[in-house]
């Protein structure tokens, strides 16, 4: 059964940073793209960055770029987001996701979610 885990939210700073990690089992884990997702509350949730399967490719949102780097270690069955320089903006549930299709920040294209990790940026 495919399960991912996330982990490493917290209270942050403005200005500081954290890394997320995204745990993997079950399935194959290097045919699948993985993406990394927020929802803060009453807004939609938006993508953040993925990696591809294979080349890992990567994309960021524009308000990520320059501050959030993800990568995979495929040796461990896991998937990084580094975080730096956060803003109050970036608070909110992070997820991660397996996909099948394509690396893409579009939630629908994925198939399987965690269950999200909260992080919370403030003074």
């Amino acid at each position: 059964q495919l399960q991912l885990v996330e982990s490493g939210g917290g209270l942050v700073q403005p200005g500081g940073s954290l890394r997320l990690s995204c745990a993997a089992s079950g399935f194959t884990w290097v045919n699948y793209d993985i993406g990394w997702f927020r929802q803060a509350p009453g807004k939609e949730r938006e993508g953040v960055a993925c990696i591809s399967r294979s080349t890992s490719n990567t994309a960021y949102a524009d308000s990520v770029k320059g501050r959030f780097t993800i990568s995979r270690d495929n040796a461990k069955n896991t998937v990084y987001l580094q975080m730096n320089s956060l803003k109050p903006e970036d608070t909110a549930v992070y997820y991660c996701a397996a996909g099948a299709y394509i690396a893409t920040l579009i939630p629908r294209l994925y198939d399987d979610w965690g269950r999200g990790t909260q992080v919370t940026v403030s003074s």
